[in-house]
């Protein structure tokens, strides 16, 4: 399967100028100012990007695909991902985790709907475990896990600072991030641990306390939700100058933010402003998540669910509203989570990686086109590509 993609603006994510790629099945097979197809070769599709920027496809980090939630009672369990829902959204590349729900949520379906997700034409990783300590795994171990099933990068979400987590100590954390960190090292996978940080003001306390006890680095830690509040933000751009990733949630609603949650596009710009490196910043959905809201004594009063969809508008708000370079605001959906979770063919646009491409439209940034392991999923704005069990209306 061969596909021409010509005249197109390049952003790899550096921009690269006006370029041809020619993919070859799931592959960048070549990158040149100018490729033409040859006289009498027949067997090609010649798309003309004039008018397009061509960005690499995006990595949503953080997303609960086989649905999540649970926490107003078994009715408000939130649904599995559709492939569409990733691919109109410009999303090539998922990692999924669990969340609060450790118990009917488990990590044989999680699995499962991995490699379904793969089977329908997109990339999908997972991390072994939930908010619970001790974790919930596979095989009975951490790194055997991370070791032994290819899908397994990382553990998490591990809960922090949170009424929701399970309290864990130092100690505790230390012997996850370990585990880890050990099957990283013995797998070549990433081995991060993913955590969730919740509304407390321990905020980040627990692992910054294992990174000063122990000889674990910071960066084996990757903590999510970090402008949930403005105090955490603050917490956060304090931990990032330590040398701390750092990852914000774009799945939001009207209340939080009036609440003083920091919108992502803001956030980013006041990180870059405070000096952190743009390599330490990354933006997640938190999909198919509950976006549960609790009253003074922890009830549940109210509920939304997270959406892929919030991923690249946050990021195109940082480009239009924020006045943030999109080579600098593309970076934290596409080059920093693959650097960040070792996807080496992820994250960039160059000859010999994977094939994962979004074609959005220059005068106004809105997704036009995306490719997924070469094969064109989203054309015009419409998914050409659908889920097994997607409507085909």
């Amino acid at each position: 399967m061969l596909t021409l993609i010509k005249n197109g603006e390049l952003y790899a994510p550096t921009y690269l100028g006006k370029k041809d790629l020619l993919l070859v099945d799931q592959k960048i097979g070549s990158i040149a100012d100018r490729l033409d197809v040859p006289d009498n070769f027949v067997d090609i599709k010649v798309i003309d990007a004039a008018g397009k920027l061509i960005v690499p496809g995006f990595i949503d980090a953080h997303v609960h695909i086989t649905g999540g939630g649970g926490e107003g009672s078994y009715r408000t369990r939130t649904p599995e991902i559709n492939l569409t829902d990733a691919t109109l959204a410009g999303v090539t590349t998922l990692v999924g985790v669990i969340g609060t729900d450790g118990t009917t949520r488990t990590m044989t379906n999680l699995i499962a709907k991995a490699r379904a997700l793969e089977e329908e034409g997109i990339s999908c990783f997972i991390h072994t475990g939930s908010y619970q300590v001790p974790l919930k795994t596979v095989t009975g171990k951490i790194e055997d896990d991370i070791i032994l099933i290819d899908k397994i990068i990382g553990a998490g979400e591990v809960a922090i600072a949170d009424h929701r987590s399970s309290q864990p100590t130092w100690e505790e954390m230390a012997k996850i991030a370990s585990a880890a960190r050990i099957g990283g090292l013995l797998s070549g996978k990433a081995g991060v641990v993913n955590i969730h940080v919740g509304d407390s003001y321990d905020h980040l306390k627990v692992i910054e306390q294992v990174v000063e006890k122990t000889d674990i680095p910071i960066r084996q830690f990757y903590p999510t939700h970090i402008n949930r509040n403005p105090h955490l933000f603050a917490e956060g751009i304090r931990y990032a100058k330590k040398g701390g990733y750092v990852d914000f949630t774009t799945s939001t609603i009207p209340k939080f933010l009036e609440e003083g949650e920091v919108k992502c596009s803001a956030a980013l710009k006041r990180m870059l402003h405070e000096g952190v490196p743009i390599s330490q910043i990354t933006f997640t959905s938190d999909a198919q998540a509950s976006l549960p809201d609790f009253n003074e004594h922890g009830e549940l009063i109210g509920l939304k669910i997270g959406k892929v969809s919030s991923l690249y508008k946050e990021v195109r708000d940082a480009v239009i509203e924020e006045s943030i370079p999109l080579e600098t605001a593309m970076k934290v959906i596409t080059e920093n989570p693959a650097s960040i979770l070792k996807l080496k063919q992820k994250g960039s646009i160059a000859e010999g990686k994977d094939a994962d491409l979004v074609l959005l439209n220059a005068e106004d940034y809105t997704i036009d086109s995306v490719f997924a392991l070469g094969q064109l999923m989203v054309e015009n704005g419409r998914a050409i590509v659908k889920g097994t069990f997607e409507d085909e209306e």
